[in-house]
């Protein structure tokens, strides 16, 4: 670790402690309020603020400023702004205003809004996050801001998060009053697990699939996969470290707490996890660090690959969703020490279960991508039926309370579960569960079935909401209750029986689990096209009307935005194979034929006695292989050419899935059977041994 690794950390983000250091004390509080409380901040007060911001910004190089947002697709999106301001005699000055600090203007027509904004509507605004610190990046101040539109909805993934941790703040305090704890705030807290892959630069630019798509769209498996298991936490390749070396202590200027690196299970497949933080802070972090991992990869000959699939055949990447709530420095998800913590615990407990349970398929749509259906369910990741991991000894405990008997811990001493008296038990009670796509992991929620590309806003948001509507009931029913503990205890009981449907500890892979989920009644949402329009279920729409989150319109709009990025991204990916098939991989088919069809007929021209078997077999196999691809690229090709209207967006998703995903495999199989057969000098894609194993 560098020497110097204490004073970089932070240098580049305008955080509280530079505002401390900088701004006149009563801006300071008020800022401090703002940030703390969401007291609304004064046009005085932020003009202060701004002109200091500035200042330091250009201290650190900065030239512009940018209001920095999260569309609807995408990560992140940037329109800059020049400080400079000339005057009248030909001279200039540096100007930054409190305006222009709280409020930009970018264009709304041009992002996804899912019918929202037409072209001819084109305002917009974004609205700074005073809760994200601002920080400057390649000679830009940017400011971590909110996206809506003229008329007020939100055309962004930050303001539906914002809401969500407003809704869950405000009834989990609530909560914690009737434990006789007064907090002004409950923070939801996040730690996202990043996986990705590196290979050479050399290798991604001989290959359009990955340049166009990020994924492979042909190839055929390795000899070698992941199968000696030898990569997993394995010594980095130098290159690799001096990557990850480089990474860190970019990320750590800009003050996110990288803190644990390693080799993951596939062959040049990494991750990078952080420190927790709070939820919204935490996404801007994980967004700025899939950002700062290409840009790094360049400059040591690597590129960083995000795609959930890249390769067939060897594990897929995602981004482990760590969740827990925070209050006063206490986390809620944590058992405690005393009786009565343990029952503020199997509160807060008992509420995600129920929100989880109630909500499984807005959960599930919050991940649904097409990138994400290669990955699910791939005996590597979780399954697509969501359900919850506990462990043995809290599964017992939990089953205990619901049926109303008496729980042995291990240590064979007896505790009476009765309405009185509840249990302390230990805190690190469950194992780890890698098919669980929802696991309890001591004191916070792994939600392991997000994509490695995605903006975890969205499952946030969903996981929130629905935990915020579970307390939300917990408090109207316990409001009058004379006797606290009892009805507390009560409602934990009858809940858990409600919902015991959802928690599952055994192996998520199994067929066997398939048939029992569907037995219990809980979604088997296997991709995107089946998982999308649930957001559009009744009770989900009215879940996100009731807690503030997303008007119907809004919600709506989302669900057409990711229909229509489903068959965008299929279309491409459909265009892409078939050019490369026709223009590559096909003739290359036909020069190596031609080549071993020479070779034929000069052993022929020396002697009719030497035998040309070899040829004449190779000859048959490979192009029996280049028919079916031309066949498949015919198929492929028709069925392209007779897409539904773009106005049905379900009807142009399902026929994307369930019509040319199929011959686009088909062309897949063909194409990676030939690749085997064909002489290496001939076939123009690097292969996966070469991609995966460089040194």
């Amino acid at each position: 670790m560098p020497a110097n690794t204490k004073e970089i950390y932070g240098s580049m983000v305008f955080n509280e402690h530079v505002m401390k250091e900088r701004l006149p004390s009563a801006t300071y509080r008020s800022i401090k309020a703002t940030i703390d409380d969401g007291k609304p901040l004064d046009l005085e007060v932020a003009n202060v603020v701004a002109s200091v911001m500035k200042d330091w910004a250009i201290e650190k190089g900065a030239t512009h400023y940018t209001h920095w947002f999260q569309p609807l697709t995408g990560i992140t999106s940037e329109k800059h702004d020049s400080f400079l301001s000339p005057l009248g005699d030909g001279t200039a000055i540096m100007e930054f205003k409190g305006k222009e600090l709280i409020q930009g203007e970018p264009d709304a027509s041009s992002f996804p809004s899912g019918g929202l904004r037409a072209t001819a509507e084109a305002r917009g605004y974004t609205a700074w996050d005073p809760t994200s610190f601002a920080f400057v990046k390649d000679g830009a101040l940017c400011i971590p801001t909110a996206f809506c539109s003229y008329t007020g909805e939100a055309l962004d993934k930050k303001t539906p998060l914002l809401r969500s941790m407003k809704a869950i703040s405000q009834e989990a305090v609530k909560v914690l009053r009737f434990f006789g704890k007064h907090v002004e705030q409950v923070i939801s807290t996040v730690g996202p697990e990043q996986e990705y892959f590196l290979i050479r630069k050399e290798d991604y630019a001989r290959r359009e699939d990955l340049v166009v798509t990020g994924r492979t769209l042909f190839g055929h498996s390795p000899a070698k996969g992941q199968e000696l298991e030898e990569h997993y936490f394995g010594a980095l390749r130098p290159q690799v470290a001096a990557f990850m070396a480089e990474l860190d202590q970019e990320l750590w200027r800009l003050g996110i707490p990288a803190k644990t690196k390693h080799n993951e299970a596939a062959p040049a497949q990494h991750e990078l996890a952080p420190i927790f933080d709070t939820a919204n802070k935490a996404i801007d972090y994980n967004l700025l660090t899939m950002e700062l991992m290409r840009k790094v990869a360049e400059r040591h000959g690597l590129v960083c690959l995000l795609h959930e699939k890249p390769f067939e055949g060897v594990n897929g990447s995602g981004k482990h969703d760590n969740w827990s709530l925070s209050a006063g420095g206490e986390n809620l998800l944590d058992p405690g020490d005393t009786p009565m913590d343990n029952l503020q615990f199997l509160t807060f407990l008992t509420a995600v279960i129920a929100a989880v349970d109630e909500y499984q398929d807005l959960l599930r749509a919050s991940v649904a991508t097409p990138g994400n259906d290669h990955r699910l369910g791939g005996n590597e990741a979780p399954p697509a039926i969501i359900s919850i991991f506990v462990g043995d000894e809290l599964g017992a405990i939990l089953d205990a309370i619901a049926s109303d008997s008496t729980y042995t811990a291990k240590s064979e001493s007896k505790i009476d579960l009765g309405v009185d008296v509840l249990p302390v038990f230990p805190k690190d009670t469950t194992d780890r569960n890698r098919t669980s796509p929802f696991a309890f992991t001591g004191n916070k929620f792994e939600f392991r079935m997000p994509g490695s590309s995605m903006n975890l806003a969205d499952a946030n948001t969903v996981l929130n909401t629905a935990v915020a509507k579970v307390l939300k009931d917990f408090c109207a029913e316990m409001e009058g209750q004379e006797d606290f503990t009892s009805a507390a205890a009560k409602w934990v009981r009858d809940t858990i029986r409600a919902h015991r449907r959802i928690l599952f500890n055994g192996d998520g892979y199994t067929a066997e689990w398939e048939a029992e989920a569907e037995r219990r009644g809980l979604f088997n949402l296997r991709n995107a096209v089946e998982a999308l329009p649930r957001m559009l279920a009744e009770k989900n729409i009215a879940l996100m009307q009731e807690m503030n989150v997303l008007t119907p319109v809004e919600l709506q709009s989302r669900c057409e935005v990711e229909l229509e990025h489903y068959s965008k991204v299929l279309n491409i990916e459909a265009l892409t194979m078939l050019g490369i098939a026709r223009r590559s991989l096909i003739p290359a088919a036909l020069d190596f034929m031609g080549s071993v069809a020479k070779t034929a007929a000069r052993k022929k021209a020396v002697s009719s006695a030497i035998s040309i078997h070899s040829e004449e077999q190779i000859l048959s196999s490979v192009s029996r292989d280049t028919d079916l691809m031309n066949d498949a690229c015919n198929r492929l090709d028709d069925l392209m050419s007779h897409l539904p209207p773009k106005r049905d967006s379900l009807a142009l998703a399902g026929y994307f899935c369930h019509q040319v995903l199929p011959a686009m495999r088909e062309l897949r199989n063909a194409a990676d059977h030939c690749e085997i057969l064909v002489g290496k000098e001939y076939w123009p894609l690097p292969n996966y041994s070469e991609m995966l194993f460089y040194v």
